[in-house]
């Protein structure tokens, strides 16, 4: 874990990493998806959005019908943002990842937008792993590890884990909240 030994953590990317890397904006990569250019083979969900392997991400521009060209100095940036890291090629390398909403969901918080809120103020004081597409990702461990402390200095939220939704997440069996993307706009009409 933390303490001990440098934590698996692989190399992500979300939208607007992905968009960054290509010099693209994220709203592309929305469009790559509609156009099945690209899919969610190597990505994670995570509070309804997806985050590809950095290394799948790299290699992208080469499998499409016209090249693209990736931005080197952008995937130096992304690389540095999350070391330590680790290269990965399949999503069952991922060690169990959690967002806002799984998070919401392993400590019994009453909603995302509290937890959200709690994390903005200071209250959540484990430190996030990631900072991706402008959304705080945690490693199951840091969290696990973290929660002693935080039940410790809290006065008003117990921090207790839910031992059924910390299981399925290290199983990556959890179907919760957060677990798919959920479509919205024009596409949530259509469901």
């Amino acid at each position: 874990m933390r303490g001990s030994a440098i934590p698996k953590k692989p190399f992500l990317a979300g939208r607007q990493e992905f968009g960054a890397l290509y010099g693209v904006k994220p709203t592309q990569v929305t469009q790559w998806l509609a156009r099945g250019v690209l899919n969610y083979d190597h990505a994670v969900i995570l509070s309804g959005s997806p985050y590809w392997l950095l290394s799948f991400v790299r290699g992208f521009g080469q499998t499409t019908p016209r090249p693209k060209e990736l931005d080197q100095a952008v995937l130096k940036q992304v690389v540095a943002a999350q070391e330590p890291g680790v290269w990965v090629q399949t999503v069952e390398e991922i060690p169990p990842l959690l967002g806002l909403q799984e998070a919401t969901q392993l400590f019994g918080v009453a909603s995302q937008q509290s937890m959200a809120a709690m994390v903005r103020q200071g209250r959540f004081t484990a430190p996030a792993d990631y900072q991706l597409s402008g959304s705080p990702l945690w490693l199951l461990d840091t969290l696990i590890e973290a929660a002693p402390q935080m039940q410790a200095k809290s006065r008003t939220v117990p921090w207790v884990i839910n031992a059924q939704v910390q299981a399925a997440l290290r199983q990556k069996r959890y179907t919760g909240p957060g677990s798919v993307i959920v479509p919205r706009g024009l596409a949530a009409k259509a469901v």
